[in-house]
């Protein structure tokens, strides 16, 4: 299925190759260069790119490309979640999937990719089963493995590969027994000037740390799970469970797992968090324009907005700005024209403001549009859909663990201030995360 894999940084080097049959040459990536290219930001590069003999997939995680070659028509989604698990297992073992983690680690990295794929299909994936198999690095295994010449695989097959539950170990014991699930939200829309929503939606995720002895059985049941759209679940969640009762019943893997992502699609669901008043205009005659925008909180159920940052494409002709900020700090750079405001926690009491002047290059026409806002926030102890957890309960193990649920909200995909025709806008953000 996958013939080689590489990883590409955002100056475009190739800091790592991977080939589980014949060696490809890298020449296959100027296809994806010149999608890049095209693409002008990382997060619109074409998850898919066709060429002549093969096809190009990949995800952009963490500042990297992880560039996938594939000589036969297979599913994408397939691969892409593949890539995924690889850029998770890196941030689980290296505890950051950087270029610089990923470098310092390059040996753990080959090992890791062989066991994950065999002859280019996936074979191991689940964590529990590879840190049987490869051990996570640490000073003293390093140290000792240079001296002794020895490597971190292990000798032995892990518990779980055998067993009707392979993506957890056997024999797990702990002091304290914790389970932690956090329900994060982003939230993708795009508004008019006049604040209507043109298009919106949710994607969510619950991430769990279970750290339970023994062979523990959860149900995690929820206040209104009828919001759920399009879900997608860990191997260890029974389906059929919550295709009859609506309710998550698993046996856990052990550590950090994603137990389920989901979408809400209804535009009548979709909360949008804040408001913006904004005036971009261009004047005909001189060398000017001026520039004035206003955030405030809109449906946030008394929840504080916090890093809020509003970054601004500005056109061409931009040449400087000179403006002034009631709350926060903003940079403009000349070169790359972007201006972004970091404003922080929005204060409902002092709403924040930018507003100022902008030069623009003499003689140059006055730009055609102006240019769209896009908005980056969060919002702590908040789903925005609404979703709630409404129990835990474990069977099987008689201790009483201790439980903890944690809300997050965050802007995906948020802009504002952009005319989108309807038809056209599910098409801007319809893209594989």
């Amino acid at each position: 299925m996958i013939h080689s894999l590489f990883l590409i940084n955002n100056a475009g080097d190739i800091f790592l190759e991977k080939h589980w049959k014949s060696v490809i040459s890298r020449s296959v990536c100027d296809y994806f260069f010149e999608a890049q290219e095209k693409a002008m930001e990382p997060d619109n590069v074409p998850p898919v790119i066709r060429t002549p003999h093969h096809y190009l997939i990949n995800i952009y995680r963490d500042k990297i490309f992880f560039v996938s070659v594939i000589q036969t028509e297979v599913p994408p989604l397939f691969v892409i979640e593949f890539l995924h698990r690889v850029a998770e297992m890196f941030q689980d073992y290296f505890g950051d999937c950087s270029e610089v983690a990923i470098k310092d680690n390059v040996v753990i990295v080959y090992e890791l990719l062989e066991e994950m794929l065999d002859n280019g299909f996936p074979l191991a994936t689940e964590s529990n089963i590879l840190k049987e198999l490869i051990k996570p690095p640490t000073i003293l295994r390093s140290m000792v493995n240079s001296i002794t010449g020895s490597s971190n695989v292990g000798e032995t097959l892990p518990t779980g590969q055998l067993s009707t539950v392979p993506w957890r170990r056997a024999g797990v014991k702990y002091t304290n027994n914790e389970a932690y699930f956090d329900v994060v939200e982003e939230i993708d829309a795009i508004l008019d000037k006049s604040g209507t929503t043109v298009f919106a939606e949710i994607q969510g995720v619950i991430d769990a740390c279970v750290k339970l002895s023994g062979m523990p059985d959860l149900t995690l049941s929820f206040m209104n799970p009828r919001l759920l759209d399009d879900v997608s679940f860990h191997p260890c969640v029974r389906f059929k469970r919550w295709e009859s009762e609506r309710v998550l019943s698993f046996i856990p893997p052990d550590g950090n797992f994603r137990l389920m992502s989901y979408h809400v699609n209804a535009q009548n669901l979709v909360a949008i968090p804040v408001y913006v008043r904004q005036n971009i205009s261009f004047f005909e005659s001189g060398s000017s324009g001026r520039l004035d925008i206003t955030l405030g909180p809109k449906q946030t159920m008394g929840k504080t907005v916090e890093c809020v940052v509003v970054t601004v494409h500005m056109p061409k002709v931009v040449l400087n700005a000179n403006l002034t900020a009631t709350q926060g700090n903003y940079t403009y750079d000349p070169v790359t024209k972007i201006l972004v405001w970091d404003i922080g926690k929005l204060n409902q009491q002092k709403l924040p403001n930018l507003k100022g002047s902008l030069s623009l290059q003499s003689g140059a026409p006055k730009p055609e549009e102006n240019p769209s806002l896009n908005i980056d926030l969060k919002i702590q102890q908040l789903a925005i859909s609404g979703l709630k957890v409404n129990r835990l309960d474990m069977y099987g193990e008689k201790y009483k663990p201790f439980k903890g649920v944690k809300y997050v909200t965050k802007a995906g995909k948020f802009q504002t201030g952009k005319v989108v025709p309807k038809q056209s806008s599910r098409l801007l953000f319809d893209k594989t995360k």
